[in-house]
């Protein structure tokens, strides 16, 4: 296990590396600069800037240098916010982001496992005709819709939460809701499927046999099993919660990287895009290592690093 663990985050050093290289030169790429988006300056003002900023030097030195301070965990400075690092700004930006995201995972798996259980352990019935409907609900939806009827209803009509802005938990329920609904629908599809596959076999109907009681066979033998399909999305699952952010964290006014990456790509503030991009990606590596290792604990027949061959 502690082999492939080594190995495999070995692996995420070399995608780090590479969704670094591939960022740096689509940045390059895009016509126009960093300092030309608002007015047209000076060429002596512009020149000085791009010495300031290493921007004069060739694009395969500046690509070296990035990749040396990389080694040293230094982002560079922000283009756009004067005085900052990009490591400062996603120091303050990371623990909203992350918060956000957590509390949105949390809710997609608690309330999509769990219309997943109902609709298929009462397969063709009303509750599992009723969880498929929010669950087709939950996909058909866009965010950015949801969010601004939940800012309409439930922030300005009745009052419940407030509306926008980040200054504390209540200001996290609505922006939460939004972003994990769509995830939540699809887990709780994956849910249902993986629940119709197992809940017919043998070892739940001895287990029913055994005298256990139904929600002791749910739980412990349909769900468990029936869990490796969510499993598999939780990759893909914390994707969807990263780039569904940027949309929800501007609707909300929420500062976290989502917020700031717009912004970065709007200003062409080269630094900050690739750094939250990298976190973006170091975040999915260690999601998806997490899926492996959550099959091993899931299903004990699994085994990792070529234990068994």
């Amino acid at each position: 296990m502690t082999r492939y663990v080594a190995l495999r985050l070995l692996q995420g050093v070399g995608v780090l590396w590479l969704v670094a290289t591939v960022t740096f030169a689509l940045l390059r790429l895009l016509p126009g600069g960093p300092f030309d988006r608002e007015k047209v300056l000076p060429p002596e003002v512009l020149r000085n800037v791009e010495a300031r900023y290493q921007l004069d030097a060739p694009v395969a030195v500046q690509y070296l240098r990035y990749l040396q301070g990389l080694v040293h965990g230094d982002l560079g400075p922000s283009y756009k916010y004067v005085g900052r690092d990009v490591a400062d700004i996603l120091r303050d930006a990371f623990p909203v982001s992350i918060g956000l995201g957590a509390l949105a995972l949390g809710l997609a798996l608690g309330f999509g496992v769990s219309l997943g259980l109902v609709a298929g352990t009462h397969r063709g019935r009303p509750p599992d005709h009723a969880a498929t409907l929010l669950a087709v609900l939950g996909m058909s939806v866009p965010s950015f819709v949801l969010g601004a009827l939940l800012i309409l209803v439930a922030g300005l009509w009745l009052g419940w939460f407030p509306a926008a802005l980040w200054e504390g938990p209540l200001y996290a329920i609505l922006p939460a809701l939004t972003l994990a609904a769509t995830p939540a629908a699809y887990v709780a599809r994956l849910t249902r499927a993986g629940v119709l596959d197992v809940i017919d076999l043998d070892y739940i109907r001895t287990a029913r046999a055994k005298g256990l009681s139904e929600s002791r066979v749910r739980v412990h033998h349909i769900l468990r099993n029936a869990l490796l399909a969510v499993v598999t999305y939780f990759g893909p699952l914390l994707a969807v919660l990263l780039t569904g952010s940027f949309i929800v964290e501007q609707i909300f006014a929420i500062p976290g990287m989502g917020r700031f990456f717009v912004t970065a790509v709007t200003n062409r503030d080269y630094p900050l895009v690739l750094g939250v991009t990298l976190v973006y990606a170091a975040l999915v590596v260690l999601a998806n290592l997490a899926v492996d290792l959550l099959y091993a604990w899931l299903d004990p027949r699994i085994r990792l690093g070529g234990a068994e061959r």
